[in-house]
C-alpha cells in the first residue's frame, strides 16, 4: 500500500471505530448500590431515573432495611423506602434527584454521611403521579445526627 492510501485507510478505520458499537462507551459518572425491598415499585422507578442520569447501579433486595439504615447513621426522621450507597460510602436516602447526588459527590463534605429526601414526596423522581407535585427539601445528613437543607425543590422541572 502506498503511504497516502495507508493514511486514508487508517483514518477511515479510526473514524468507524470511534463512531461504531465497537467503541468503548463512556464510563458512568458514579456508581451506587441501592438497597430496597423486593416489592417496592417506586424504588425501581427511582433506579431508572438515576441510570438515565448516568449512574451505574446494582441493587440488593432485603426484607427489611432498618438495620442497614441504622448502621449507616440514617435517623428514623430522615428515612424513606430505599437507601443507595456510593463506592465512597455516602448514603442517599429516598427519592433524592440524581442532579443533587452528582453535585454532592463532586463537593467536599467531610462531616456528612449523605443526602436524604425523607418520606416519599409526590412528584419526586420515582414518585410521579400524573402531573401532581409536592415541593420538598433535600437534606444533608451529618455524622453527629444533625441535618440541614441542602436544596429546596419547588417545581417538578427543577429536579432535573
Amino acid at each position: 500500500m502506498q503511504n497516502s492510501t495507508l493514511k486514508s485507510f487508517l483514518s477511515i478505520l479510526i473514524f468507524f471505530y470511534s463512531t461504531s458499537a465497537w467503541a468503548t462507551p463512556d464510563a458512568p459518572d458514579h456508581e451506587l448500590t441501592v438497597y430496597k425491598t423486593p416489592t417496592c415499585g417506586c424504588c425501581v422507578k427511582w433506579i431508572e431515573h438515576i441510570e438515565e442520569q448516568g449512574f451505574a447501579t446494582q441493587f440488593k433486595n432485603l426484607q427489611q432495611l432498618s438495620d442497614l439504615k441504622t448502621q449507616l447513621g440514617i435517623r428514623p426522621n430522615h428515612r424513606s423506602c430505599h437507601t443507595a450507597v456510593s463506592k465512597d460510602g455516602y448514603a442517599f436516602e429516598g427519592h433524592v434527584p440524581a442532579k443533587y447526588i452528582k453535585q454532592f459527590l463532586n463537593e467536599d463534605h467531610p462531616n456528612a454521611i449523605g443526602l436524604s429526601v425523607p418520606a416519599m414526596p409526590v412528584g419526586s423522581p420515582g414518585m410521579e403521579v400524573g402531573t401532581r407535585f409536592m415541593p420538598y427539601q433535600v437534606l444533608i445528613l451529618y455524622r453527629d445526627g444533625t441535618s440541614k437543607m441542602y436544596a429546596e425543590v419547588k417545581t417538578y422541572a427543577s429536579q432535573f
